[in-house]
């Protein structure tokens, strides 16, 4: 072209830019009357040791010690006659690396009941006519697809942009009504009475992070809250968001109910999900209670788990008899079997936990116990303290000191609220964690 009337670059990019700002500000303040958005979030990082790792101790930067890092928006539209409309949207983000996903400490290594041919039950090579090494090399490609579910924010709905909270709802004089991506009501009633509130590794849900025996958020649900008079509560309809099945039966309900006081609260919650083949799977009870004396308060809760159809793994028999693997469809259907039983859950969680309070110091302890009902009596224990030092009303220093007492087949090592410790070297073999952060809210 012999001649261009088009300008540098630059001075197209800022104008197009200035312009932007103008008409994004104009929209945000024309959005914005009689509305209140706030934006908020909460920053979480520091330093942990944990040992009794494949590689042996293992000390670096984690994001989300005490609680989650995040970034979020919220607003309120008061509409009169007691109406309000709601909306947040509240995103994950992992300080070491600025992702919104994070992997366990201990990498994709999964426990030896789930990755061992011998404790999945499954028959040897000679037994079936195979190949040596084809059971456990078969067992071994499964893991590996396993290991994309584990950690935080990963998997099929790895890199969600608001993984955390994603809703939009109607506050009326007789309630909430809710709805998108929210916590679920067990889980709710779990925060309220682990005497941590969910952080850090003394937090009683770490023990039982994988698999999980409390589903923490639940897409594509609906809603109901109330609360009056010290009495509050919750009900909650998720339609299915497996995605796996070619016809997704998955859904979950659940409810909460609690009576608080200044000096004594109770509460219960339950959840039940049925998986993508609409058959009953993992059911979650919770109740708890908590006194307050002052500036000390103690809690105790107890959790009932089970599970005879874990969701997900109907899909192992079809991906074995399809390419590469070619498999014939009895050595699938076996395969299948074998983890279905594997990650099968019936057991007990006890929780009891102290909390002191004076001036900026707060000073928690916690013993929590796993009793694990099936064969692999995978039973576990934690126990520690935690220190919270208040520098201010929103900026704070944390250091945490907890063990694992691993039995029998469990290996659980500790994490922090934000990410998942993993898995030990071995099963019975025990962890300690040391996890000194900074926290700073906003």
């Amino acid at each position: 072209m012999a001649h261009s009337t088009q300008k540098p670059f630059p001075q197209v990019a800022a104008r197009a830019i200035a312009l932007s700002s103008a008409l994004c500000c104009a929209a945000l303040a024309h959005a914005q009357t009689g509305t209140d958005v706030t934006l908020y979030g909460l920053a979480d990082a520091g330093i942990t040791s944990t040992s009794g790792l494949r590689a042996g101790t293992v000390t670096q930067v984690a994001s989300g010690i005490m609680e989650g890092s995040r970034w979020g928006m919220k607003g309120t539209e008061d509409l009169g006659g007691g109406y309000k409309a709601i909306f947040t949207l509240e995103s994950r983000v992992e300080l070491d690396t600025g992702a919104n996903s994070n992997r366990p400490i201990s990498g994709s290594q999964l426990s030896d009941r789930f990755s061992k041919a011998t404790l999945l039950g499954l028959p040897s090579d000679a037994a079936l006519g195979l190949l040596a090494g084809t059971v456990q090399g078969t067992v071994s490609a499964l893991d590996a697809k396993l290991a994309d579910e584990f950690g935080v924010n990963v998997g099929k709905y790895g890199n969600r942009a608001f993984d955390r909270q994603a809703f939009v709802g109607l506050i009326t004089p007789v309630g909430a009504v809710l709805a998108g991506r929210m916590y679920t009501p067990a889980f709710e009633t779990n925060s309220m009475f682990d005497i941590m509130e969910t952080q850090s590794g003394l937090s009683a849900g770490q023990i039982v992070a994988f698999p999980a025996v409390l589903e923490i958020r639940k897409s594509n649900a609906l809603q109901y809250r109330f609360a009056k008079d010290g009495i509050s509560g919750s009900v909650m309809y998720a339609l299915g968001d497996n995605g796996e099945a070619a016809n997704d039966s998955s859904q979950t309900v659940g409810f909460n109910a609690s009576y608080k006081t200044e000096t004594f609260a109770v509460g219960l919650g339950y959840n039940a999900a049925k998986n993508e083949l609409g058959q009953d799977s993992l059911k979650t009870t919770v109740l708890g209670a908590s006194m307050n004396f002052g500036a000390d308060k103690l809690s105790a809760m107890a959790i009932k788990i089970s599970d005879d159809n874990p969701s997900g793994l109907s899909v192992i028999s079809p991906l074995l008899q399809a390419a590469p693997y070619n498999a014939p469809a009895a050595f699938a259907g076996l395969m299948q079997s074998a983890f279905i039983n594997a990650f099968k859950q019936d057991g007990t969680l006890l929780h009891i936990g102290y909390r002191h309070v004076t001036g900026p110091h707060t000073v928690s302890v916690a013993y929590t116990t796993y009793d694990d009902r099936r064969p692999a009596n995978a039973d576990v224990s934690s126990y520690g303290a935690a220190y919270t030092y208040a520098m201010s009303k929103r900026t704070d220093l944390n250091a945490v000191l907890v063990h694992y007492d691993n039995k029998n087949g469990a290996q659980v090592a500790p994490g922090g609220n934000g990410y998942i410790g993993g898995v030990t070297s071995s099963a019975g073999t025990d962890s300690n964690a040391i996890q000194l952060g900074i926290r700073h809210r906003f």
